[in-house]
């Protein structure tokens, strides 16, 4: 069991999200700790790409503001090495498979491994061509975090067979951002879910309020906030940011 279990142990979790080297990676350090100060459960890191295809406006500009400071891997790798000296939170990384594979499979769960990185979120790599890496992380006790989306249908079940740590429910169609309103029917996706698995369910894509957070926090074990803090990341403090995870986590305990 990975730390990613000790995130839904209590109460629903809140799941945050940053990006490395967004305003810099000494205030990326900064706000980690605050969303932990905040009541995160767990938070997702982002390594910088240049072609993040999941992702709206707010987090494309933060991938491309990191990349301009020639933020690479290998600082993110650093960057969680900092992080531990101060925090056990449980973390994961958000990253693309082509940072991974240019990286080799084995050297890039190694270390994982050393600086207790619990698993990835990956999505670009579609259920077909998990194997290989798939391989190498169930060695290193690794989870591969599983997206499941409103247009998965036929192929949930053995997405969610396979789904280690949790399970990242996408609640909307396009990319990650703000919405005011959610079309589809989450609540039929996740109950589909429900029948193949006992792995927690975290609901993310759009959520950025604490009503939103009640709403989908009644439908899954946890919640997935990542554009509205990569906003105020961008435009405010760390003290603004943990006083946004909390108000987000006390609306959902």
């Amino acid at each position: 069991m990975s730390r990613i279990s000790n995130a839904f142990k209590k109460e629903k979790a809140f799941i945050g999200f940053v990006v490395a080297g967004d305003p810099d990676l000494k205030v990326t350090v900064e706000n980690v700790l605050a969303l932990e100060d905040g009541g995160a459960d767990l938070v997702e890191i982002g390594i910088p790409f240049s072609d993040p295809v999941a992702d709206g406006p707010v987090i494309q500009d933060a991938d491309q503001r990191a990349l301009n400071q020639n933020v690479n891997t290998e600082d993110v790798f650093e960057l969680v090495r900092l992080i531990r000296e101060q925090s056990d939170i449980p973390l994961v990384f958000l990253t693309y498979a082509n940072l991974v594979f240019k990286s080799g499979y084995e050297t890039f769960c190694k270390k994982c491994v050393d600086l207790e990185v619990s698993g990835m979120i990956i999505p670009d790599l579609p259920y077909e061509e998990q194997d290989d890496l798939l391989v190498v992380m169930e060695q290193n006790d690794l989870d591969l975090i599983q997206l499941i989306t409103p247009t998965s249908k036929e192929r949930i079940p053995k997405l969610a067979k396979r789904a280690r740590g949790f399970i990242y429910v996408v609640s909307s169609m396009g990319i990650t951002g703000t919405r005011n309103e959610f079309k589809e029917d989450i609540s039929q996706l996740t109950n589909e879910i429900k029948k193949y698995t006992t792995v927690p369910i975290a609901i993310g894509f759009g959520i950025h309020t604490p009503i939103q957070a009640v709403e989908m926090s009644h439908l899954a074990d946890g919640i997935i906030v990542g554009s509205e803090i990569v906003r105020i990341a961008h435009e405010d403090s760390p003290q603004r940011l943990m006083t946004y995870i909390q108000e987000m986590k006390d609306a959902i305990s």
